[in-house]
């Protein structure tokens, strides 16, 4: 089972959205804060976390952007000292980060047959 997915938009070749250095830093540190905390482990009771690193999620501005799934809440400014709170107050307590939010897009849940 899968409990979050997080996309990263941390190395833009054709928007300038963010600068490529710290894109990849953020990446860096969304490997290893999910390797870190267990949030990848088959055992854990809420289901993995998977991770994904993007060219561009199109929303160019406040790079980069991290794309919490299926919360549909949306991070701007996605530092690589950022990642680990939005690891541990959002992926892991629920608690989404509220001052660097920039959007929301909640998924809807498939219909039950």
């Amino acid at each position: 089972m899968v409990s979050h997915h997080l996309l990263l938009c941390a190395t833009p070749t054709k928007a300038k959205c963010c600068d490529p250095n710290v894109g990849a830093q953020s990446w860096e540190a969304l490997k290893q804060g999910v390797r870190e905390l267990n949030l990848e482990s088959p055992e854990r009771p809420q289901g993995i976390v998977l991770r994904t690193k993007a060219d561009c999620l199109r929303i160019c501005e406040q790079g980069p952007v991290l794309l919490v799934w299926p919360d549909g809440i949306w991070y701007g400014g996605v530092t690589p000292e950022r990642v680990r709170h939005i690891l541990e107050e959002h992926v892991i307590q629920g608690q989404p980060c509220e001052d660097w939010v920039i959007r929301r897009s909640p998924f809807s849940t498939p219909a039950s047959d």
